[in-house]
């Protein structure tokens, strides 16, 4: 496919669009793009990483739609008044979704490992992807977050590898139904929970999935993915599975454990660069997935402990004055509250920047990330809401930051809703003080690292 094809990327930034068209130029094929942020002026580094890819990029003004023979990738959203998409029509281009390209791509190899769940996929594709190819396998893989062993600086935005084996690991997306076109033959299911749709549709989405593979691998722990059913499964909890894990020994931003596989008896010790119990139901499914792609135990295990993560998950920006700043993407209860689990391991006070990522979601999920943080603050933490991200468009807004602010200081704990970034940096700094630990979160905002940074750079020595 990708030898014979031209393909335009309407909205070639995103965070499931470079990486595919990344694998796709260097498959060999003809890749440009248009992007509202580059026109806008914004994360200026990433599109230079497309350029030196050998990508073109265009304003998002139909400009770089000049053949019929391009093929335009666009999201099922983007608005049919889009000059890309009017160019597109206007000379009979086909048009096809980033979804379906990316499950014609994954479907059409030898080896797929698809990984889906609410939280978690990222990585665990990071994690399966790195197991394979520390094994030998060269895979392919496709995720939406930067992995920091494949990132470097000529290559900072490293969500994609590509690899010569027949080996292609992918996250899928259940958010807008993508995951029902992918046949993987191992599928992994990390946990199923509110996000964005409501449990009946994610039932039948995560159901299928599941159904569609050849063997699935499903987290025994959690009620709502074990409720679907698994061929291989995997616990931390003491459940008959057949992966567990077992004598627990977490750090600051590490965590070890033993891991057991039932069929053979087989126990060893693994140690993550990576901190939290998340992280240790993220590495048993990696394992599991590794195991049936023929990986050893003992090389899953080595692979793992030269696993560096992800970015912007659980990503140390630095220290500052005794002040530790942390960047991560949790957004939805479920990962918040992983997050926040992990940082217990230390005693000293949290304060907490959280930025929703829309104003639906805070609508949908308000009682359950009342309650992520209400049942994981101190006394002493502080946690400081500015207003959702929002790009424009026709939104409900009846819900806000500082209802949620108000809704979580009723129950007993600190919460400030401060509308301006600016402000929350310097409320944020004001309130500082050594052995506080500062933690950046939210999503859908690719500038979110570099305020991170800034509140760190504020801070005094």
């Amino acid at each position: 496919m990708a030898e014979t094809k031209s393909y335009f990327f309407c909205g070639i930034g995103g965070s499931g669009m470079l990486p595919l068209a990344s694998i796709l130029r260097a498959q060999g094929a003809e890749v440009s793009g248009s992007d509202r942020a580059l026109d806008q002026g914004r994360t200026a580094a990433k599109f230079d990483f497309l350029r030196r890819q050998g990508i073109a990029l265009f304003p998002q003004d139909g400009s770089g739609l000049t053949s019929p023979q391009q093929k335009l990738v666009a999201s099922a959203a983007v608005e049919e008044t889009v000059p890309d998409v009017e160019a597109a029509r206007r000379l009979g281009c086909a048009r096809t979704t980033r979804a379906e390209l990316l499950a014609d791509l994954f479907n059409a190899a030898d080896l797929g490992i698809a990984v889906g769940g609410t939280s978690g996929k990222s990585t665990v594709t990071g994690m399966i992807g790195w197991i394979l190819d520390r094994a030998g396998l060269d895979p392919t893989i496709m995720n939406g977050a930067v992995m920091k062993n494949y990132a470097s600086p000529d290559a900072p935005f490293a969500s994609a590898r590509v690899g010569a084996g027949g080996a292609f690991v992918s996250e899928v997306d259940e958010s807008d139904g993508s995951i029902a076109l992918y046949r993987p033959r191992i599928a992994v299911l990390t946990n199923v929970s509110l996000d964005h749709k409501g449990m009946d549709e994610l039932r039948a989405l995560f159901g299928g999935f599941l159904a569609a593979a050849q063997t699935s691998i499903v987290n025994l722990d959690d009620p709502e993915a074990r409720a679907l059913g698994g061929g291989i499964t995997f616990s931390l909890a003491g459940n008959a599975a057949d992966y567990s894990a077992s004598n627990f020994e977490a750090a600051p931003f590490a965590v070890s454990f033993d891991v057991a596989e039932r069929s053979t008896g087989e126990t060893l010790r693994v140690r993550l660069q990576v901190p939290g119990r998340h992280n240790v139901a993220n590495a048993l499914s990696a394992i599991a997935a590794a195991r049936v792609a023929g990986v050893t135990m003992a090389a899953a295990a080595e692979a793992l402990a030269g696993f560096k993560g992800l970015r912007r998950r659980f990503d140390l920006i630095g220290t500052r004055g005794g002040v530790t700043l942390i960047d991560d993407f949790a957004h939805n209860p479920d990962k918040l509250a992983a997050t926040l689990s992990a940082l217990r391991v230390s005693p000293q006070r949290l304060l907490l920047f959280f930025q929703p990522h829309g104003y639906g979601p805070l609508r949908t999920m308000r009682a359950e990330l009342v309650a992520a943080f209400a049942g994981n603050m101190s006394d002493e933490d502080v946690l400081i809401l500015p207003d959702p991200v929002y790009y424009g468009g026709t939104v409900e807004k009846a819900v806000g930051s500082g209802d949620i602010a108000a809704d979580i200081r009723e129950r007993g704990r600190r919460a400030e809703h401060i509308a301006d970034r600016a402000a929350c940096r310097e409320r944020l700094v004001a309130l500082a003080r050594p052995g506080d630990r500062i933690l950046v979160m939210g999503a859908r905002d690719d500038t979110l690292t570099q305020f991170a940074e800034s509140v760190l750079a504020a801070l005094p020595e």
